[in-house]
């Protein structure tokens, strides 16, 4: 089903559907850090399993978007400057003001009377918090170079801006290239897919990487860009049944879903586990998180709605979603304190703590879109 915008450009249902379906999952993802960032998350079987349980489900969350924007702009239609200035300005603005307000707030918590413990609870993986403002503008003035761990959400804002920058160069073959063409494409960045594993549990260095060299054989096959030509590869939609989506898309989610849980629970239970190995099942450029990405693409890709007032809702989400992602760190922390304080189980904290992040942060966008230049804030 499709509906007209205010620009008369045609609005796809569906997709409304997969920006909130993604967007939940990116709140359910970091409402699972307190469980996941913690030493207790260590220590205690609970934290552990609901933590590993929940933050593996919700990998495709990232690709999802990712996915969307390669189905909404390949191939591009615009010259290369112009596209440019439409695309990056739009996500600029926000990332800017978000990034300052993330940066400042640890000194502002401590400022305004908390204690660094509070400010953990805000930010889970942020470490240990300095009470310094010239500290604070330190981390703002790097913002051009990388974000930190009190700007977490931050870093798909980088890879956003980066895919902006490659597509209309990528959209130059993606044009011309036929339908075999781009599945030879997708075939060798499938093989890329399997190279984190390789590259831990094989060699570290593989096929050309070595101390001087990072950029392997298969390198300009390797990356988020394969889910933007998945995306726009998917786009037509298929004609399956919903007996065949179902035999096809649930199998495939398990299988992705059996290898990165049961992965990010071993990697988690070495108390010597790295950063990087604790994230090694997590990777979104993984076969297991491929697999789960394309069985929820195909799966809602499904979905019709009907009724005027669920689409109403949906188009609502789907417009607050960039917003929300922006803001809905903020919240996290306080909505794991009251999911805490009005006595939820363990196993409930998590999506009870996503759905109070998921409410607070859609209507403070909401509220926000009501001002005047509201785009420069929220996108």
């Amino acid at each position: 089903m499709t509906l007209s915008n205010l620009n008369q450009r045609p609005h796809i249902v569906w997709l409304d559907v997969l920006r909130f379906v993604a967007i939940f999952m990116v709140l359910i993802s970091h409402s699972a850090d307190p469980f996941n960032a913690s030493v207790e998350a260590r220590t205690n079987p609970d934290f552990n399993l609901w933590g590993s349980a929940f933050g593996s489900l919700v990998r495709a969350c990232v690709p999802l978007f990712v996915m969307m924007t390669g189905l909404l702009l390949l191939p591009v239609k615009q010259e290369m400057g112009s596209f440019y200035k439409k695309r990056i300005s739009r996500v600029l603005y926000p990332f800017l003001v978000w990034s300052v307000l993330f940066n400042l707030a640890p000194w502002f918590i401590q400022f305004a009377g908390g204690s660094a413990q509070l400010v953990t609870v805000f930010f889970p993986w942020g470490g240990e918090p300095s009470a310094s403002l010239m500290d604070a503008l330190k981390a703002i003035a790097l913002i051009p170079v990388n974000f930190n761990m009190f700007a977490c959400p931050m870093w798909y804002i980088y890879l956003l801006i980066g895919l902006y920058l490659y597509m209309p160069v990528f959209s130059a073959w993606i044009e011309k290239a036929s339908d075999r063409s781009k599945r030879l494409f997708l075939g060798l960045w499938g093989v890329t897919l399997l190279l984190p594993y390789v590259q831990e549990f094989v060699s570290h260095f593989v096929l050309g990487t070595c101390d001087w060299n990072q950029f392997g054989m298969l390198y300009y096959f390797a990356g988020f860009n394969g889910y933007l030509l998945l995306g726009h590869y998917l786009k037509k939609g298929n004609d399956w049944s919903w007996t065949k989506t179902l035999l096809i898309t649930v199998p495939m989610f398990a299988a992705g879903y059996f290898v990165t849980f049961k992965g990010f629970r071993t990697m988690s239970s070495n108390p010597d586990v790295t950063n990087a190995g604790l994230e090694l099942f997590w990777t979104y450029c993984s076969l297991n998180t491929v697999l789960m990405t394309v069985a929820v693409f195909l799966f809602v890709q499904k979905i019709r709605l009907t009724s005027a007032k669920v689409i109403a809702i949906f188009a609502s989400i789907a417009k607050c979603s960039f917003g929300m992602y922006m803001c809905h760190y903020f919240f996290v922390g306080p909505a794991y304190l009251i999911a805490v304080e009005i006595g939820t189980p363990v196993y409930l904290q998590i999506p009870v703590s996503a759905s109070i992040v998921f409410i607070a942060s859609w209507t403070l966008v909401h509220l926000i879109y009501k001002l005047p230049k509201a785009k420069y804030v929220v996108g």
